[in-house]
């Protein structure tokens, strides 16, 4: 007798627009360094102008501490939440 087990759900994807990321806030799923609640303080603004966003500035709201992250990033469900959880 077989079992078809059926895969795990995959993770939600968070919904986002470069463009309304700023002051945003977020949740890493696994703490590194303490650090748990993060705002994303910038968008970076690449040149020329009309090229895609790509990065975002993220702060540890413990630690102060700022790291660049590829704003897609931000969409996978298993590594950020949107919010504070």
């Amino acid at each position: 007798m077989t079992t078809d087990a059926a895969p795990p759900p995959k993770p939600a994807r968070n919904p986002l627009s470069p463009k309304k990321l700023l002051l945003t806030k977020w949740t890493a799923m696994t703490p590194r360094h303490k650090e748990k609640h993060f705002v994303v303080i910038r968008v970076v603004l690449p040149e020329p102008p009309e090229v895609r966003i790509e990065q975002v500035e993220l702060e540890a709201v413990h630690s102060k501490r700022t790291m660049l992250l590829h704003w897609r990033d931000l969409t996978d469900g298993a590594v950020w939440r949107q919010g504070w959880v």
